[in-house]
């Protein structure tokens, strides 16, 4: 994208929201100029598109939102290069008290013709559809716990408590609910069944989806099972958590360094420094917080010893001897960063933060090793 835009004179920058879209144009040493606000319909696209192609080539960015990728696929479905921005990293003045569509447009069409933007990743129709999925499934996640926790507090708002050695929302525990646990009003009994359907459904819910996205890693590309396969070898990356990093990084080799995917999940921290003074904070959370979360989660498990489970032995067995490595050295190496700064008197969640930006360096690793290795047999088979 990057050769398709160097040497172009004509910069358009679309302000896109769900029914309009106000258009700015930068050339070369003018003044940028608004097109019009335009509705966001795919018909009124490709007639600005027309107008525009007869002054010559041009090239298009707009700012990642809710409307998502399809104006992307759009243009560049009609031959024209097109950018998605990075809304938090664009250039704003700071005496700049007026916000119009146009002049976000007209801003942001300067900011494109002097190369201060930075690109996000757009995915492709495999990874856009697997990214879907799991977000969906994260989704009824979050649904079922907000179900179980109001059962949880009916129950425990009327008295009605577990036996101690049943642990919640085990398959024992909801069967007690469903035969043990009753009102005298009928009220509170029609209450709680409805609290009990909704848990259910949540939990059928889940189960659905999770079985959907066990269908979708059958029918993914080679190089996307691989790296699904690939991340399964680390501890506490199972299949979820694996097809979650990959459908929401994509390409590991588009990052020269494991410190840039880092800084994509948003764990690394805040810095705010001049001249002799250093300044840092918590983690900046400027990233993929999709890709934060399953990340720190994983983090959790490397409080354990370093040892190989039968279930860890059994999914490293159809990988590379190199992601094997990679794994049992970021199984021992987690694992000992964990204890160092619990030694230190760090509390849990900064030393599980530090681990999970170390276990990004690991997976990026592993990442980038599987996909060399799909490109060479790629080679080898053309």
């Amino acid at each position: 994208m990057k050769e398709t835009i160097t040497g172009m004179r004509r910069f358009v920058a679309l302000d896109v929201h769900a029914d309009t879209i106000a258009a700015a144009i930068a050339e070369k040493d003018q003044a940028a100029r608004d097109l019009g606000v335009i509705p966001n319909r795919e018909e009124s696209v490709r007639r600005l598109v027309k107008k525009l192609n007869e002054g010559g080539a041009w090239t298009a960015c707009y700012e990642a939102g809710p409307t998502g990728y399809t104006l992307y696929w759009q243009l560049t479905g009609l031959g024209i290069p097109c950018m998605v921005i990075a809304p938090t990293l664009v250039p704003i003045k700071a005496g700049d008290r007026v916000k119009t569509d146009r002049r976000d447009a007209r801003r942001l069409a300067c900011s494109f013709r002097a190369g201060e933007l930075t690109a996000v990743w757009v995915p492709d129709a495999p990874h856009e559809g697997l990214r879907d999925l799991v977000r969906a499934r994260e989704a009824a996640k979050q649904d079922q716990l907000r179900a179980r926790h109001r059962l949880g507090k009916y129950l425990l708002r009327h008295g009605k408590r577990a036996p101690q050695e049943m642990r919640a929302w085990t398959e024992s525990y909801l069967q007690w609910i469903k035969t043990k646990v009753c009102f005298d009003q009928r009220c509170q009994q029609v209450s709680l069944e409805d609290y009990l359907n909704e848990v259910d459904h949540a939990g059928a819910r889940i189960a659905r989806l999770e079985k959907a996205i066990d269908e979708a890693v059958e029918q993914a590309p080679e190089t996307m099972r691989e790296l699904i396969r690939a991340l399964q070898a680390l501890r506490g990356v199972a299949k979820v958590g694996a097809v979650t990093v990959v459908a929401e990084v994509g390409t590991f080799s588009r990052f020269e360094h494991p410190r840039q995917l880092m800084g994509y999940s948003g764990v690394v921290s805040r810095e705010h420094s001049s001249g002799g003074t250093i300044r840092r904070g918590g983690i900046t959370k400027t990233g993929n917080a999709h890709l934060r979360r399953i990340i720190v989660e994983a983090a959790w498990s490397q409080r354990y010893k370093p040892v190989l489970s039968p279930a860890m032995r059994k999914r490293q067995e159809s990988v590379s001897v190199e992601v094997q490595e990679l794994a049992s050295k970021a199984r021992h190496r987690l694992h000992q960063r964990y204890m160092h700064l619990l030694g230190r008197g760090k509390n849990k969640q900064e030393v599980v933060t530090a681990v999970a930006r170390e276990m990004l360096g690991f997976i990026w690793a592993i990442g980038v090793s599987v996909e060399r290795a799909q490109m060479l047999k790629a080679k080898g088979a053309a």
